[in-house]
């Protein structure tokens, strides 16, 4: 108990506790604990011997430890900081985990407002909210970069993730990344620029995870020249990647997405789409990444009425 008093002065706070030994203190050690939030939101409480040899459970029992462990379950049962699973592993196993409070709760003279901000819409967290698990999402570009980067990210908050890029290798290095981390991932090759690929592309993840739900058109290239000297070829190249491609992944997944009702789509615009980045020399990228930005509000304001919200973000 001095050493948790100790924790507790340091506000410490942990994922797991594991109690055993001294019996008769665990209630002490449980309220000790949860009254001063060394264990955190959803964590963990791991509670050894907590059937004793069945002795909980005999009316007649004058054992010591029986008679604290059956006040012991009979508290935690009846506590509504946590829920738990007891398992009637040996001398028995209690898994303890702590939730948002449920019932109207008063701290000192003050009321505590019971609403959503205090429980959480639907009774979960803003971290649980934010989960994708079930989710279906594709990453253009996504061999390097942001785009890489995207993918992890999505991959960590329980997404399946189709990695999408020109270079196969890159594609494959990161898919593979993923799948080390237990993410569920395939590569994909495609030029984005092209309409045939970007429908190839669509159709080969709801061929396998059965449809589309975060789309993530993140490819994009950069040739610097002075404005003066732009060739209509590298004018034509940057928009067909920047801004073609991504009208054609938007509207490709697009269309999966409105039939059921659903969807998130982010677009890769740039800063370059809101300032000129004096010095470089790039008329071509940000009239191009301007273009995303503007695509983006037309889409999202006529898609959004039909479930399909499309925003962009500008590195």
């Amino acid at each position: 108990m001095e050493t948790l008093k100790e924790l507790a002065a340091a506000s410490e706070q942990f994922d797991m506790v594991f109690i055993d030994a001294d019996k008769t203190n665990y209630i002490n050690y449980y309220n000790f604990i949860l009254g001063n939030n060394l264990l955190r939101l959803r964590g963990v409480m791991c509670v050894d011997n907590s059937l004793f040899k069945a002795k909980v459970y005999l009316q007649e029992t004058t054992d010591e430890n029986g008679l604290a462990l059956r006040e012991f379950n009979q508290f935690v049962a009846s506590d509504p900081r946590v829920e738990q699973v007891l398992i009637p592993l040996r001398d028995g196993l209690s898994l303890i985990r702590r939730v948002s409070v449920t019932s109207t709760c008063s701290r000192t003279e003050n009321k505590i407002t019971t609403d959503e901000v205090f429980h959480g819409v639907r009774g979960r967290s803003i971290l649980d909210r934010m989960r994708l698990d079930g989710k279906v999402a594709y990453v253009t570009g996504a061999g390097q970069g942001i785009g890489r980067a995207f993918a992890h990210a999505l991959g960590e908050a329980g997404a399946k993730v189709a990695v999408v890029d020109l270079d196969r290798d890159k594609a494959k290095a990161v898919a593979e990344e993923l799948f080390l981390k237990g993410i569920n991932a395939v590569s994909i090759t495609a030029d984005i620029s092209q309409a045939n690929d970007v429908q190839k592309m669509i159709e080969t993840i709801v061929s396998k995870w059965g449809t589309v739900h975060v789309a993530c058109n993140n490819a994009g290239i950069n040739m610097n020249s002075v404005s003066e000297d732009t060739t209509v070829d590298e004018w034509d190249k940057t928009f067909n990647v920047n801004l073609r491609g991504t009208f054609l992944c938007c509207q490709a997944a697009g269309r999966v997405m409105l039939k059921q009702g659903y969807g998130k789509i982010i677009n890769t615009a740039s800063m370059a789409s809101l300032i000129v980045p004096h010095p470089q020399k790039q008329l071509s990228y940000n009239t191009s990444k301007a273009g995303v930005v503007k695509l983006t509000q037309t889409l999202g304001t006529e898609w959004i009425d039909r479930g399909v919200r499309v925003n962009c973000i500008s590195p």
